[in-house]
């Protein structure tokens, strides 16, 4: 958990106003809910790995010995927990909500979430989510819609050149069947093949091995990725999928995913500022894509882009979470924008909307004055700070600068408004 310093607060403000107005513009609706929810909410099954993480919060009134008479059972100690995604809270909202939400109800949840992550280098224990969720639309129109939301604000936030790895759950519940492994082995596959990137085939295949997975399927595996392929360019679609993917995947599945590339490739096409080459797709097929989420029922995606070699975000459709809550399932997909990682790949904004002014004023200038001559700037449109002079003005103005200031003006005691001259800083 961190402090954040004026300079860094504002940098950090400035890119979720340019992600709000993005996510608005597609027609999303920001909504608020609890840093909190219930403790069997949060630990009902549905949160994979991030369930373990979660910071639970030790029920009220009870005592020494009440709380050592209840060491063995959690539910009976804590009742609450801080969230540790904002989608289960969307899903509790949506069942408490539904009747005054419209029949599709797109959603933006801006908002710091907790997780007991191990001190490390990039892993927060505090930090904020940015997502956008489709409720109630069952087609691959809303996967489409919040990829193309997704592209256009990072685009909007200077990092253009972003793409869009895409799979399906039920792609790889199916690849994995053709392959042999059991239902009750499949969860502990999918950990191993998530490393693919990190192991390579020969280092799945081993762990694979050493876990116990099923012997001929490992070797079905293992022979599929040493299969000859082509190396070809050509966009996302049909031929593509079915290429990484064993012979004879299911067609609705395959159609689905090629109507997603289709829709967005078409959106990006009424925006030829955001393609080098209006032919290009920014959605991948990769048939190892997992996620670990335990959620998700069908399509899952992650955001890449050319300047890191990790994910800036990711997502999926999860249908069945709703109906845990609603009593009646209803069809959700969400994208989740990575913004801790996304905020330090932002160039520093060099125009300023408008002047930030140091105001440097003598230590006698009478404070009727003083503010008359801050309000003055204040109604010209600049944000102003008061700073006394200091024998060191170089310092504070280094200081200033640091801090956002763009210019700055001295004031002695009676001197007149149009006498102030607003200078530039550096």
């Amino acid at each position: 958990m961190r402090d954040f310093l004026p300079a860094e607060k504002a940098r950090r403000e400035r890119v979720l106003a340019v992600i709000r107005e993005r996510y608005r513009a597609h027609g999303f609706d920001e909504i608020e809910t609890p840093v909190m929810e219930e403790y069997a909410r949060l630990h009902a099954g549905i949160g994979g790995d991030n369930e373990k993480l979660a910071y639970n919060v030790l029920r009220r009134g009870l005592d020494a010995e009440a709380i050592r008479a209840a060491a063995d059972d959690p539910t009976a100690l804590t009742d609450l927990g801080l969230r540790y995604d904002l989608t289960v809270p969307l899903a509790r909202f949506y069942a408490t909500n539904r009747g005054q939400l419209p029949a599709v109800f797109r959603a933006v949840q801006i908002a710091p979430v907790w997780r007991a992550e191990r001190p490390q280098k990039g892993r927060y224990r505090q930090f904020v989510q940015c997502d956008i969720d489709i409720i109630g639309d069952p087609t691959p129109r809303a996967e489409a819609e919040l990829v193309v939301a997704t592209l256009d604000t990072l685009d909007a936030l200077g990092l253009e050149g972003g793409s869009v790895r895409i799979n399906d759950r039920r792609l790889l519940d199916w690849m994995l069947d053709s392959f042999g492994f059991g239902v009750d082995e499949r969860p502990g596959v999918l950990i191993t093949i998530d490393k693919l990137d990190k192991l390579g085939p020969e280092g799945v295949v081993a762990e694979l091995r050493d876990r116990g997975a099923d012997t001929a399927a490992v070797d079905a595996f293992e022979s599929f990725l040493r299969r000859p392929t082509t190396l070809e360019h050509h966009p996302f679609g049909d031929r593509q999928i079915r290429k990484a993917l064993p012979d004879g995947a299911p067609d609705d599945v395959v159609a689905e995913l090629v109507g997603i590339g289709q829709a967005v490739a078409a959106a990006r096409a009424a925006e030829p500022a955001a393609l080098g080459d209006p032919g290009d797709i920014p959605v991948v097929f990769d048939p190892f894509l997992v996620r670990g989420m335990g959620y998700y029922t069908g399509t899952i995606f992650e955001l890449a882009h050319p300047s890191v070699e990790y994910s800036l975000g990711g997502g999926g459709r999860y249908d069945g979470m709703i109906g845990r809550f609603l009593g009646q399932d209803a069809p959700a997909v969400g994208f989740s924008i990575g913004f801790e990682r996304i905020v330090d790949l932002v160039a520093e904004r060099t125009d300023a909307a408008a002047p930030a002014v140091v105001l440097v004023h003598d230590r006698d200038v009478p404070e009727g004055e003083l503010l008359a001559h801050k309000a003055a700037l204040v109604r010209q449109g600049s944000r102003v700070r008061l700073e006394q002079r200091t024998k060191n003005l170089k310092a504070l103005l280094e200081r200033a600068a640091a801090d956002g200031y763009t210019a700055f003006a001295t004031v002695g005691p009676g001197a007149a408004a149009e006498a102030i001259e607003v200078k530039p800083l550096g």
